[in-house]
């Protein structure tokens, strides 16, 4: 039985349509990157995920267990972490104050102990702990973004379009950070990414994504050495 498995979905914002037809599979301590351009439906197949986009077609089961109904709070409570799209600190906060919002799901002394970890993770947040978050660079935004996820101790960590507006030097560091943390916790990731060749380079399996539908999934390094794919939907 695969951790999370993704059969059929379909999402609506009201009247539009942000996926209609996804299906994919992560197993326990895997990187999945879902690729594919802007309106894709990479965003909003992870939103339905954490139950913050409704979707009136298709299942969602994480651990065996159906996610539908089931609030955002909760489900992060179950194990699902969630890094969005554009990082999303709360600015006028501190590196800090951040990291502990992350970890509400976790008493005190938990909180303290993770938090230690993420600071491993993350040697920079530490430097800038009582620094208030808006004031970060962007790099260092993403970091904060992808600490505060981590606080949970997900089983799997949902990541939204880390390498966006950032320069390549970062996005290797994260990409390095990532298979650190995948390789210590055991850590299953979903990654979805307009950079499809770095996502790939990173995971074990790839889903591509087409107008809100899944059009090919299997091995990453397989599809990436793939002409028709490489030609068709990585524009090499």
């Amino acid at each position: 039985m695969a951790l999370l498995d993704v059969a059929g979905l379909e999402v609506r914002y009201g009247r539009i349509r942000g996926t209609s037809d996804v299906s994919f599979a992560v197993e326990t301590g895997e990187i999945v990157a879902l690729v594919g351009a802007n309106g894709a439906g990479k965003s909003s197949t992870l939103k339905a995920i954490l139950g913050m986009a409704a979707h009136p077609r298709g299942e969602i089961t994480f651990r065996g267990q159906n996610l539908a109904g089931i609030k955002t709070s909760d489900v992060v409570r179950r194990g699902i972490g969630y890094s969005p799209e554009g990082r999303r600190v709360f600015a006028q906060l501190s590196v800090t104050e951040n990291l502990r919002i992350g970890g509400y799901t976790r008493n005190a002394e938990e909180v303290g102990e993770r938090m230690t970890q993420v600071f491993g993770y993350f040697p920079r947040l530490r430097e800038r702990g009582r620094q208030m978050a808006g004031s970060l660079s962007g790099g260092e935004q993403q970091m904060l973004a992808i600490g505060r996820a981590l606080m949970s101790r997900p089983r799997l960590f949902l990541l939204d379009e880390p390498s966006l507006g950032l320069a390549p030097i970062v996005v290797e560091r994260i990409g390095d950070i990532l298979l650190e943390v995948q390789e210590r916790e055991g850590l299953a990731v979903v990654l979805a990414e307009q950079n499809a060749l770095w996502a790939m380079g990173l995971a074990q399996r790839a889903v591509i994504l087409e107008l809100g539908r899944s059009i090919v999934a299997g091995d990453a390094e397989e599809l990436m050495e793939d002409p028709k794919v490489r030609t068709a939907y990585l524009g090499i």
